[in-house]
């Protein structure tokens, strides 16, 4: 008997070999010879324990039990690696001739860590790669009398230590185990194999009789099968029917009626039987019928008469067909009938009223059957109905009415079924199908209907309520769905129940469907057929077609009910097997063959080929093999002569090497061989080993807002033989990159982030052998989601309830909600804000206005913004009132001096209460008793006219609607129109010394108006010359004023006129007094014109800013002072000088200067302090009597109240001040250091404004900027060439000779052009000797004069130069005689020319 080599996970398992037990030993009551134990640590045997354990129990009587309990299975060889030799723990994995006990742990102290490892990982290999071979699970006592022996071998096997027991175990549940044929078509079509059905029709086919009838069946086998049919189970000869063929290489039929012939004679159990040599492959009993659509009976159907609230039933009754068909009702118009809970179309297809309605006649029914296979629709008559009814007009509004029965007399009742009839019923359903309940109740009301198991709920998952819950359907039923369920019908009168008994039975259904079987010459194994059902199923083995009984005997076969058993197969034992099991609902048919093989071992993968693999992962060298009897498959690596398995090496059955841990010292050659009886096979892998693919920057979770920008980095490290790619994911889907995107190698850019932004992204770092992921969430801040379901509630006078549901906040909680609306009447379209509420309210009453038809909207708020407004709600129109209040800001104004215009703000919509809003307008003058005139406006002014100059008037403007007036309107003073006012009184001009004027006023006697000030316009003159007029504006309550004068010559005419708001007033002129002693005017600054102080009187609170007119010939004093650098003013300590910016149309001037003076006092003090300030400094100046050395403190407030102190030493004067800010004013004192007692008094003074000139600094320009720079560079260029030229020397050419004749000191040269020498001893010419001998030069080095003609250069009336060069250069040099040009950069640049 030839010996199966076992291939398995054997990790560091010895081996145990066990001599052949056969049936002689048993016979003899001899047992075989024990086993020797073969372990990495030792070797066992039956004298006794060899190795380090010599605890261990003996072997020889356990094996001698096992040999003769195993029987006629003791013959063959058996293996068993024992991992660690335990009592208690072991991890058994026994190869019986051709198959490997996976390793288990159901006995007590068995190892299951390892061993249930390893048989997960075997049991995921593929079907290709996992060739085992079946075993039989039977076994047979040892020698005669085994009967008798049974219990003794059971008493033995009792005494077993647990491990043999589960390696026993093992060994058994092996014997189902076969080889099976990979899927290589080379393989394929070298084997040979009996034939298998691939395809068939239904076991129930329905044809359409309109097409020609196919009924398939094909298969497979080698050599291929040949094919037969039977019809009604007797032989159906093809070649006598012309009609009938079978498609080539198939044995699927072609029934043809092109040519004429009925379909219904073909109708009948077909059966398709494919064979070759090996065997006969038998398809399923196929029924074959002819749909059919019969038409609907011709029939006269009467109007239906039924009273209004009786149930009704419309019978459909369609013809039979095949199969069934769909029905649906309609009108005869073809209009759908609506159903509802009352009218509704029961599952048997007739329609059910619960209750007819006077409605229900206004349409007729007709019953429709669709037909699947002819795709026909055949109508019945229609049904007409006619309501017979207490209320005979059909009221539509009655239809929504919450009692609509009663309101049409009918009369209510309790419910009734109208399907099923009586309170139980029964039904049975098949195992896998759906069950449909169903129960149609009438009532007035229309009764609900409600479904419940008894003893239990409804399934949930399987579940599912139709037709208005008139039905239950329960999908894919199983027996546990059987039980007692029932509906209940109920309404207001009462409720009544149906129960329904729910009976599941089963057609045959596999529980172990048989499988090929493959075996080698000499295997055993064996077939197994278990089914189920209800009732319990029959089975019948068929062999080839036929019944096992009537097969010829095989003795290597058994029948044991379910299973057939092969012993010792042989070629001769190929077959197909059938096994059918059926009950009363159905049967089921397989086939499996027996095949057995004798193929040399072969290899079904490429030859070397190349694996890399990561570093430290888990890798698996597979080697796929095939050979009958299976083969045994050793590993080896680099040529190296030891196996590999156990450590880091773990064999599969299959031949798979896995390597737990790849490390770099794995990489090389690995070659795998397989051995049977018949030869060996072998191949190579090289296996390389590469760096893992790691990210190492990883993208982090963002939080970002809408509109910016947001970078997600992923930085990646990986083998630099492998071909990166890095991709990106949103929500694990592959992400789009658009043009707001952007990505690099290490980077994602989202450019103007929005809301579908956001989720996760995922970094994707992957090469051909691995990847890596990195994930990140980016979370968007966006604006809110708009709420929606604007809803009004609790409707009252003047508020409603606004409810409404929130929108997403998108990531950003929302903070409020503003409510806005809208009316239709004043303002269309516009929205107004109405209220504010926080954001975590939905619902708020809305205070509310009479008669205002609003719609609201609804805007939610977050911290990135507001969401788009919601849809508006529903309009709600507030009964009218009488107005509550009156117009605002009602003023009453002159637009003319004869005129009065009153004008209000109008009222809004939500203030006028009431339709026809107008206004009542009422006026008299002030402090007279006369009446009052109205007038009624819809507007919002109204002008009074024919009105005196400005009198006051008193107004009241009332608000009125059609629902009445308003409140009674307060009292508002308003004035007709002004005009211009009349002359300033008492207009007077002193001059209290040669310095200053004082001008006094009084108010006009008439001012026809509101004065807004004065203007005063005032002129310097002496004699016939006339200064520039300057113009001062005064506040209304100034009546005085200073001018100081510039000069004390000069006279002052002045003007002044009062102003209203229609404008100025009659002047008033006055002259100052003319001066003692008038001179004769001479030359003076024409631009400084006198500088004035202004001092306000004891009613004045303010000093305008003086503006300029158009000024005249400027004057021109006699005695002009020597600098006009301050102007002073006197005052007391109690006095604040205020200072008047005084503007003028030339250069503009201000007040620049504050001075205080005093006499000098007899003992220590201060005094004569003077200020000179400009808009950010002011210089200080005083006077003191104090010793040398004193120091000082200069102290300053600003506006602001803001102190400083400077110290100063006694001799650093003046003292600057560069903290200050323009137009502010500032007091200041100097007081003693060592004496703060000692003081100066206190000053005030203001800065000037910043300064602005319209006209730009010219200094400031950018074309004067760059006029400059090109003048300097070429002043530059210009230095540098004389500088070169007089490095060189050099003549300067004349243009012409000269006319005149040389003097006798003038160096001439034949060619008529001028040598000049720098020499010492040769002055140049215009220029004299000093007295000490040295040359002094006159007016220049290099005159124009001297190149004139003449004695003088002669000079055009611009003053430029017309003397003439010569240009003739010189044609001879003589060496050592050339002389230096002259650097005048006049001579530079004629010598450039």
């Amino acid at each position: 008997m030839r010996r199966l080599a076992a291939r398995g996970a054997a990790g560091d398992a010895g081996e145990v070999a066990a001599p052949a037990a056969d049936s002689t030993h048993c016979a003899q009551g001899r047992s075989p010879s024990p086993p020797r134990l073969v372990t990495s640590s030792g070797i066992y045997s039956d004298a006794g324990m060899s190795g380090t354990d010599q605890s261990r129990p003996r072997t020889t009587q356990w094996w001698q039990e096992i040999s003769c309990w195993l029987g006629p299975f003791s013959s063959r060889s058996f293996v068993c690696f024992l991992p660690f030799f335990s009592p208690r723990l072991i991890d058994v994995c026994a190869i019986w001739d051709t198959g490997v006990l996976p390793p288990t742990a159901d006995w007590k102290g068995a190892s299951s860590g390892v061993a249930g490892a390893r048989l997960n990982e075997a049991e995921t290999l593929s079907s290709i790669q996992e060739a085992q071979l079946e075993r039989l699970e039977v076994a047979t006592p040892c020698g005669p009398g085994s009967r008798e022996r049974g219990p003794v071998l059971r008493m033995a096997r009792q005494q077993l230590p647990p491990w043999v027991h589960a390696a026993i175990l093992l060994c058994l549940l092996s014997l189902g185990r076969a080889i099976e044929i990979p899927m290589d078509p080379s393989i394929q079509n070298e084997l040979s194999q009996p034939p298998t059905i691939t395809k068939q029709s239904v076991k129930d086919h329905i044809v359409d009789p309109r097409d020609n009838i196919l009924i398939e069946c094909e298969a497979k086998g080698n050599p291929a099968p040949s094919f037969h049919w039977t019809r009604n189970s007797r032989f159906f000869n093809i070649a006598k029917d012309p009609r009938v063929s079978m498609k080539r290489r198939s044995g699927t039929l072609v029934i043809d009626f092109r040519s004429g012939g009925r379909p219904e004679e073909y109708e009948g159990e077909y059966q398709c039987f494919a064979r070759n040599k090996f065997g006969t492959a038998l398809s399923n009993r196929i029924r074959l019928q002819v749909s059919k659509s019969p038409l609907w009976p011709k029939e006269n159907l009467d109007p239906v008469v039924v009273q209004e609230g009786a149930p009704l039933t419309l019978q459909c009754n369609p013809p039979p067909g095949l199969p069934s068909p769909v029905i649906f009702w309609m009108s005869s118009t073809m209009d759908p009938i609506t159903q509802d809970k009352r009218v509704s179309q029961g599952h048997n297809g007739d329609l059910y009223f619960s209750n007819v309605m006077l409605q229900d006649m206004q349409t007729d029914y007709s019953c429709n059957a669709r037909f699947h296979f002819t795709h026909t629709i055949q109508q019945k008559n229609a049904f007409t109905l006619k309501v017979l009814t207490n209320h005979p007009h059909n009221d539509s509004s009655l239809r929504n009415h919450p009692d609509m029965y009663s309101a049409r007399g009918v009369a209510e009742r309790t419910p009734s079924f109208m399907y099923p009839q009586g309170t139980a019923s029964s039904q049975m359903v098949l195992r896998g199908m759906d069950l449909l309940l169903e129960c149609i109740a009438s009532g007035v009301p229309t009764p609900d209907i409600a479904w419940y198991k008894k003893g239990g709920d409804l399934p949930s998952d399987k579940a599912k309520f139709e037709n208005f819950n008139k039905a239950l359907r329960i999908t894919n039923v199983s027996e546990e769905d059987s039980g007692e369920y029932f509906c209940l019908a109920s309404n207001k009168m009462g409720s009544i129940r149906h129960t329904i008994s729910v009976r599941v039975k089963a057609a045959p259904y596999w529980l172990d469907e048989p499988k090929n079987l493959i075996l080698a010459p000499g295997e055993d194994g064996r077939l197994v057929c278990r089914a189920s059902g209800n009732p319990k199923p029959t089975i019948q083995w068929m062999v080839n077609g036929e019944p096992l009984q009537s097969a010829p005997p095989n003795p290597n076969r058994e029948v044991a009910g379910d299973t057939i058993i092969f012993r010792d197969t042989q070629i001769s034992s190929r077959a197909v097997y059938q096994c059918n099991t059926s009950n009363e609902h159905g049967y089921l048919l397989a086939n499996a063959f027996v095949s057995v093989l004798d193929v040399p071992p072969r290899m079904l993968s490429p030859r070397n080929q190349l694996i890399r693999v990561i570093l430290y992962n888990r890798t698996r060298l597979d080697c796929p093999f095939f050979g009958s009897p299976i083969p045994t498959l050793r590993w080896f690596k680099n040529g190296q002569g030891s196996n590999l398995d156990g450590g880091n090496y773990h064999v599969y059955e299959n031949g798979s090497l896995e390597i737990k841990m790849i490390h770099k010292e794995d990489q090389g050659i690995y070659t795998c061989v397989a051995t049977n009886i018949l030869g060996k096979a072998e191949n190579q892998v090289r296996l390389e080993v590469k760096d893992p693919t790691r990210i190492f920057r990883m993208p982090e979770d963002q939080v970002a807002k809408r509109g910016t920008t947001v970078q997600l980095e992923c930085r990646v490290k990986h083998d630099p033989s492998l071909k990166l790619t890095v991709s990106w994911l949103k929500d694990d889907e592959p992400l789009y990159i658009g043009n707001r995107m952007k990505k690099e190698d290490d980077s994602l850019t989202i450019f103007g982030v929005a809301e579908r932004d956001q989720g996760s992204y995922t970094c994707v770092a992957s090469t051909e052998l691995d990847q890596d992921l990195a994930k990140a969430y980016l979370t968007v801040l966006g604006r809110p989601d708009r709420p929606r379901d604007l809803e009004l509630t609790d409707l009252a006078e003047r508020s409603v309830r606004l409810t409404w549901i929130p929108g997403d906040d998108n990531n950003s909680p929302i903070t409020d909600y503003v409510v806005q609306f809208e009316e239709d009447q004043f303002q269309p379209g516009v929205w107004h804000d109405h209220s504010k509420f926080p954001g975590s309210v939905n619902s708020a009453v809305l205070q509310l206005s009479p008669y205002v038809n609003y719609q609201f909207r609804v805007i939610a708020i977050n911290e990135v913004g507001s969401s788009h407004p919601s849809l508006p709600s529903e309009r709600y129109r507030t009964s009218g009132a009488p107005p509550e209040s009156n117009p605002a800001d009602v003023k009453g104004e002159g637009t003319r001096k004869n005129n009065m215009e009153i004008t209000w703000t109008p009222m809004n919509a939500t203030s006028a209460f009431g339709p026809n809003l107008r206004y009542i307008v009422k006026w008299r003058r002030r402090e007279t008793r006369e009446s009052w005139n109205n007038v009624t406006v819809w507007g919002s002014r109204y002008v009074v006219g024919q009105t005196p100059v400005y009198v006051p008037y008193e107004i009241r403007v009332q608000a009125e609607n059609d629902f009445g007036k308003g409140p009674e309107p307060d009292t508002v003073i308003g004035y007709s129109g002004e005009d211009l006012p009349s002359a300033p009184r008492r207009f007077r001009v002193r001059q209290p010394n040669l310095e200053t004027i004082n001008l006094e006023w009084d108010h006009p006697e008439h001012p026809n108006g509101i004065l807004t000030g004065y203007t005063l316009r005032y002129v310097a003159f002496n004699g016939t010359k006339v200064g520039k007029q300057i113009v001062e504006n005064f506040s209304p309550n100034q009546t005085k004023f200073t001018v100081q004068r510039a000069d004390p010559v000069s006279r002052y005419r002045f003007t002044l006129s009062a102003r209203t708001q229609v404008g100025s007033g009659e002047a008033v002129t006055e002259e100052s007094p003319a001066p003692p002693n008038e001179a004769t005017p001479t030359a003076a600054p024409p631009t400084l014109p006198p500088t004035t102080v202004g001092t306000v009187s004891s009613t004045d609170a303010t000093v305008t800013a003086a503006t300029t007119e158009a000024t005249t010939v400027p004057i021109i004093p006699t005695v002009a002072p020597a600098t006009i650098a301050t102007t002073t003013v006197a005052t007391t300590t109690t006095t604040t000088a205020a200072t008047t910016t005084t503007t003028t149309e030339g250069p503009p001037t201000t007040t620049t200067g504050t001075k205080i003076h005093e006499s000098a006092p007899d003992e220590q003090s201060i005094w004569n302090v003077t200020v000179l300030p400009n808009s950010k400094w002011a210089n200080i100046t005083w006077k003191h009597n104090f010793g040398p050395g004193t120091d000082f403190v200069v102290e300053y407030i600003d506006s602001n109240h803001t102190k400083k102190s400077v110290p100063v030493k006694a001799q650093a004067q003046p003292v600057q001040l560069t903290d200050l800010y323009p137009g502010m004013t500032y007091t200041l004192r100097v007081y003693s250091r060592d004496n703060e007692g000692i003081s100066s008094t206190v000053i005030t003074f203001m800065t000037s404004t910043a300064y602005t000139n319209n006209q730009a600094d010219i200094a400031t320009q950018g074309w004067f900027i760059g006029l400059m720079c090109a003048i300097a560079l070429l002043v530059l260029i210009l230095l540098i060439v004389c500088f070169i030229k007089r490095s060189r020397g050099g003549k300067y050419p004349v243009r012409e000779k000269k006319d005149v004749p040389l003097g006798p000191e003038d160096p001439k040269e034949e060619d008529g052009s001028f040598d000049y020498s720098d020499e010492d001893n040769k002055p140049l010419q215009g220029s004299q000797t000093s007295l000490d001998g040295t040359i002094k030069q006159q007016e220049s080095d290099d005159s124009l004069v001297d190149y004139g003609e003449g004695g003088e250069g002669q000079f055009n009336e611009d003053g430029s130069f017309i003397g003439q060069y010569t240009v003739k250069k010189d044609k001879e040099e003589t060496e050592g005689n050339e002389s230096s040009e002259a650097t005048s950069p006049v001579n530079a640049i004629y010598s450039l020319a």
